[in-house]
């Protein structure tokens, strides 16, 4: 490919690795484009929906004029695969704060935990998590819950159109999900747990689609760096 290629505008299917921030993955791509090629400084290259640092898979990266498409993409129908760890809750809802409160599980069956999907298909109202990127008077939630302030946050209204159990293996299960923007996967774990009458917190999160795109045509951004030196 040639500069005018990726001004023109192209979309890159990233398989994001654990721990990279979608920043961090874009900010690498942007740097092997730079130094690949000669392009303006005012090189336009986004991200179409974050992923955070403790979830892997696929990350939508448009370049030019195709930056545009960003919010057309982000609007389709995302599909992750994860697993929910039961008996216990973490202010985060997933591994990146301590366990705060632990809960029996001995009464969880494997059809209790089947039959509880079903409250959460269709539309649904969710509370994104208190440490997210959302902006409240000014500040994003995970800058108030750790400076430990308590803010109110404002249920949303999201859609599941599928919610299926893969595996039980009790304190963990494993699941996949479609679902529209917007929806917190961190906060289905949080409240899946509590519909069981248990606490649950997320500990693997991977996106596996957004639309017709899938993660199976991705690559790594160390992938995406070869190609150019090879």
């Amino acid at each position: 490919m040639t500069a005018e290629d990726f001004l023109e505008g192209q979309i890159i299917l990233i398989d994001k690795p654990l721990t990279w921030s979608s920043f961090q993955a874009v900010n690498k791509l942007k740097y092997i484009l730079k130094r690949r090629f000669d392009l303006p400084k005012k090189f336009k290259i986004g991200h179409a929906g974050t992923l955070d640092p403790l979830a892997t898979g696929l990350l939508i990266i448009c370049t030019g004029k195709f930056t545009k498409k960003i919010n057309e993409i982000q609007a389709q129908t995302k599909e992750y695969t994860g697993t929910i760890t039961l008996g216990a809750t973490t202010p985060s809802y997933d591994l990146e704060t301590e366990i705060d409160a632990t809960y029996p599980t001995a009464h969880l069956t494997e059809e209790v935990i089947r039959e509880t999907t079903k409250q959460f298909l269709g539309e649904i109202d969710q509370k994104p998590p208190v440490f997210s990127a959302i902006k409240k008077d000014g500040k994003r939630l995970y800058e108030h819950a750790r400076a430990g302030e308590e803010v109110e946050i404002t249920a949303r209204k999201t859609t599941l159109y599928e919610f299926e159990i893969t595996r039980i293996a009790l304190p963990e299960i494993d699941f996949r999900v479609q679902c529209s923007k917007g929806t917190y996967i961190r906060s289905l774990a949080f409240d899946f747990g509590k519909a069981l009458h248990s606490g649950g917190h997320l500990t693997a999160l991977r996106r596996t689609k957004i639309g017709e795109f899938s993660v199976e045509n991705a690559i790594t951004p160390e992938k995406f760096e070869r190609s150019f030196t090879s």
